[in-house]
């Protein structure tokens, strides 16, 4: 529905190195799964999600070398920890993107990180997903569902509103994942 919103300079510097690294990640997955790992993806959410509630991360922004490391480390980080939009999400409000372009290129990347790190994850763990076909069927239409109802919201919501909530997203999901990491 956005195809056309794509920044490609994004989707370029920063979502190809995504996708490396969500695959590399995704290998290590198996070898590497640890609390350690899940607290410390946690605090960076945390402080990406501060830094955009707070506005603090307006002073920054992410140029086309900076895009490739952030795109490397976040796809590295998401596929250990098995949860790659709330990092990418993080590392997207660092680019001088609209809400329409954000949502767009967000889009396309996951697209992509996905479809290089899913066959790692059928290989590895394909019994205990192909057991949750209920879930995936119930997923997929809140997928289809959410998509429709984002669009209006979208189209209604300012830029500025758009940012802080989802810095105040990621917020709640690193304090999530950092409590989850205690357990």
């Amino acid at each position: 529905m956005l195809r056309k919103n794509i920044d490609k300079s994004v989707l370029l510097h920063f979502g190809i190195l995504s996708a490396i690294g969500g695959l590399t990640g995704a290998l290590l997955n198996a070898y590497f799964q640890s609390l350690a790992l899940t607290i410390i993806f946690g605090v960076i959410l945390i402080f990406a999600g501060f830094t955009g509630v707070t506005r603090l991360n307006e002073k920054f922004h992410f140029g086309n070398k900076t895009a490739w490391a952030a795109g490397a480390l976040s796809g590295l980080l998401g596929g250990l920890v098995g949860n790659q939009g709330g990092i990418r999400s993080a590392a997207l409000l660092g680019f001088n993107v609209s809400p329409t372009a954000f949502i767009a290129t967000a889009t396309a990347i996951g697209v992509i990180v996905d479809g290089a790190r899913m066959p790692v994850y059928f290989i590895s763990q394909g019994s205990q997903i192909l057991e949750q076909n209920h879930f995936l069927l119930l997923a997929s239409a809140g997928v289809i569902a959410g998509t429709f109802l984002g669009m209006f919201v979208l189209k209604r919501l300012p830029e500025q509103i758009f940012k802080r909530t989802v810095a105040g997203l990621i917020l709640a999901l690193g304090i999530f994942m950092f409590i989850k990491g205690l357990k």
